[in-house]
């Protein structure tokens, strides 16, 4: 993955940048991402307001940080006051640890047999979804010199109605007698997961609220303390206070995305709750401008068609990318701080543009795929929801090789 320093980056008067007047400097093909910390600052404030100053933060960063690139991200969100960091696997822990970073790191998905000396080494800490789990790690922490009295510390989940991973609340006993049989290992932390936190008509989310009280009772009077108990993700972060408990995990949030709420009334009230900044811009620039006749195709298989004489632009920017292919024909970007629809098929490297009616587009300029230029704005949620998809499948789709540059 390309990753560029912080740059200085020039500003227009209001703060924001103009992509037609400040652009990064790109070598190579020129497609970018733009980061902005200030608003994963803002983003994590905002957060931090609306749950008070009890509540640790789990700042979660799989998926390169939902594109936004895993390094830089983890930096700002640990100076904008993240507790924990939470990503999928032990991978994605160490290239954290490499980089410097020394916040507490949760491996959300715990962890498959043949890396628990790579979580003791890099002091990582696995989520346990399978009791046999706590074995495995207990022998490695021996094999270690782990030494019992600072034993590794482990986070348990449970499959409270979601199931998918998890112990579940009825084997309760079983995980208490194994979990004493482990003297390297210690229960610092329980948590589950909400299947769906922003759908309020349903009472999925109460059940499995329920459910997972239930479990820690049960493993209280087991003589088990649960540790830092979680359950908010985003939504529920957002929109149900009796789920925050000890810790909440932020994820959509940090990078300025709410969920879809049902009913949609949801939404407004939590935005009204948690105002957010989109952190994330895509863009390109026109490389080719050419005229096309009325009844010419443009594209693979002339899945588009001029009605008009038309200026298309071509922009170097694909599927490859992060452009989502069934934008084709029903997408748009900004140029020139206009919204201009996306004509023909999406290539894996290159996209066409219907620049007709907008003045003075020349090669070079810049086209904003996602972000905001003037007074238009088109965000990956946006594109989400035209797709029917969720905004964090469109961000994780950002493209490897695209550069990031992150905006101080």
């Amino acid at each position: 993955m390309t990753t560029s320093s912080i740059l200085e980056y020039p500003h227009c008067e209001t703060g924001m940048a103009s992509p037609q007047k400040a652009a990064v400097k790109v070598e190579g093909r020129p497609v970018w991402i733009e980061v902005s910390l200030a608003a994963l600052y803002e983003n994590v404030q905002a957060i931090r307001r609306h749950i008070g100053g009890q509540c640790k933060i789990l700042a979660v960063v799989k998926g390169n940080a939902y594109g936004h690139g895993a390094v830089p991200v983890s930096k700002a969100l640990a100076r904008a006051g993240a507790d924990w960091l939470g990503v999928t696997g032990s991978e994605e822990g160490s290239e954290l640890r490499d980089a410097g970073i020394r916040l507490p790191i949760l491996l959300l998905t715990g962890f498959w047999p043949g890396e628990e000396k790579r979580i003791i080494e890099r002091n990582l800490t696995p989520a346990i979804t399978r009791i046999e789990q706590l074995a495995l790690l207990d022998r490695a922490a021996a094999r270690c010199k782990v030494n019992p009295r600072r034993p590794i510390g482990v986070h348990l989940k449970i499959d409270t109605g979601m199931n998918r991973l998890g112990v579940t609340p009825g084997d309760m006993e079983r995980l208490a007698r194994e979990l004493a049989s482990c003297p390297h290992l210690k229960l610092t932390g329980t948590f589950t997961h909400f299947a769906s936190s922003e759908v309020f008509t349903t009472e999925q989310t109460a059940q499995q609220q329920k459910v997972f009280e239930q479990a820690l009772q049960r493993l209280r009077e087991l003589g088990v303390h649960p540790g830092i108990v979680h359950l908010a993700n985003s939504a529920a972060i957002a929109s149900r206070p009796e789920t925050w408990a000890d810790m909440v995990r932020p994820g959509a949030l940090l990078y300025g995305y709410h969920q879809n709420y049902d009913p949609a009334e949801r939404r407004a009230a939590a935005e009204r709750e948690i105002p957010l900044t989109p952190a994330l811009s895509l863009r390109s620039r026109v490389i080719s401008l050419r005229g096309v006749p009325v009844g010419a195709g443009v594209g693979y298989n002339a899945r588009y068609t001029a009605s008009r004489p038309s200026q298309i632009a071509v922009i170097a920017a694909g599927y490859a990318d992060g452009l989502p292919r069934a934008l084709g024909n029903r997408g748009s970007v900004i140029v020139r701080g206009k919204k201009a629809p996306l004509v023909g098929i999406v290539s894996m490297d290159l996209a066409m543009v219907d620049v007709t009616g907008i003045e003075g587009v020349a090669v070079g300029d810049i086209a904003t795929i996602y972000g905001k230029d003037g007074d238009a704005a088109l965000f990956a949620s946006d594109v989400a929801r035209q797709l029917g998809t969720v905004t964090s499948d469109v961000l994780c789709g950002l493209g490897k090789r695209v550069p990031r540059f992150y905006l101080p």
